[in-house]
């Protein structure tokens, strides 16, 4: 593990040519102790590392000293480069290898590849959670990858309903969510998503385009992704929650609609009981929810909702009844 981590050290300053202790630990997810102990060890093996104090100061490596990658094309850097640092690595424990290798690519790489390689991570975002789960079809997806790529306007078929309508876009990034293609692209003024599946014909034009400025593709990603998912939430509904139920409702519903519905809750009754008022999908998603704080909850409204959780509370009551309750006729003997 030691030695993956000295690899890792050596090509981001090869990368930086001079970073703080705290630039490389935050890095490399380890202490700026262990940073001055590796840094150290390079040293010992030959490594021209040197320390400076002071604002400008920071761990340097020699100019002119490094090791290079052969071999390696734009295409082959970018493609590592649009990966990033997706949440699912980290939790895995391989985040700080993707960052190791990561540095090392850009260590090795020419002045003009390298910002190719960083171009194209700023334009290409993996959302792995959540929505839908199939694998769509997406023809055009490689002409509008090349189109964001290379920073020009791009002419689309894209299917709407039964009809077909075309556009001229200026393609600023494409995210990946749960196997689902997306284009983030402007029309005049404004930036707006589009789904590679329904484009039917695409068509990289001559003419480039300025990016907007300071538009990040991971930012803007997640604040549409908010306003997609609150665009989810049709129905309305009026809970009693216990004090155990309140506690648990970000579990079992959607967080920062649960935190809504618990900063607005009433006051607690005798038995400390709340009343919340929660948007949620529709009645179905809300049943299978509230099903999860069990005697915690109770439907205030919708009747209909109030309804099928006490049946299914029932059912599940007989269900799991103990086995002398139940009628001789439901259940065999069981054989000694």
């Amino acid at each position: 593990m030691r030695a993956e981590r000295l690899v890792a050290l050596l090509f981001l300053l090869q990368q930086r040519q001079r970073a703080t202790a705290a630039e490389l630990a935050a890095a490399l997810e380890v202490s700026e102790r262990t940073v001055y102990r590796d840094v150290e060890a390079l040293s010992s093996a030959g490594v021209p590392l040197w320390t400076e104090q002071g604002r400008a100061g920071g761990i340097r490596l020699l100019e002119g000293w490094r090791s290079r990658l052969d071999g390696l094309t734009g295409r082959e850097a970018a493609a590592i480069f649009a990966i990033g640092v997706p949440e699912l690595l980290a939790e895995l424990g391989l985040g700080s290898s993707l960052v190791a290798a990561r540095a090392k690519v850009m260590a090795g790489l020419p002045t003009e590849l390298r910002d190719y390689a960083a171009r194209i991570a700023d334009r290409f975002h993996l959302d792995a959670p959540g929505w839908f789960q199939e694998v769509e079809s997406t023809s055009q997806l490689t002409v509008v990858a090349d189109a964001v790529a290379s920073s020009k306007r791009l002419r689309v078929e894209y299917q709407r309903g039964a009809t077909t309508v075309s556009r001229e876009l200026a393609p600023l990034g494409l995210v990946v969510k749960a196997g689902v293609w997306y284009l983030v692209a402007q029309i005049d003024a404004d930036i707006r998503t589009y789904r590679v599946a329904k484009i039917v014909s695409a068509d990289v034009l001559p003419e480039t385009f300025d990016r907007p400025k300071d538009f990040a593709l991971t930012e803007w990603w997640a604040q549409a992704s908010t306003k997609f998912e609150r665009s989810l939430l049709r129905e309305t509904v009026r809970l009693r929650l216990s004090q155990r139920g309140m506690k648990s409702l970000r579990a079992v519903t959607d967080p920062d609609t649960a935190a809504m519905a618990i900063a607005t809750a009433g006051p607690p009754d005798e038995e400390g009981w709340r009343e919340v008022t929660l948007e949620v999908e529709s009645l179905p998603v809300a049943t299978t929810q509230l099903l999860a704080l069990g005697v915690n909850v109770e439907v205030v409204a919708p009747e209909a909702l109030r309804t099928t959780l006490a049946e299914l509370g029932l059912a599940i009551a007989a269900r799991n009844a103990p086995v002398s309750d139940r009628h001789k006729g439901d259940v065999p003997p069981t054989s000694a």
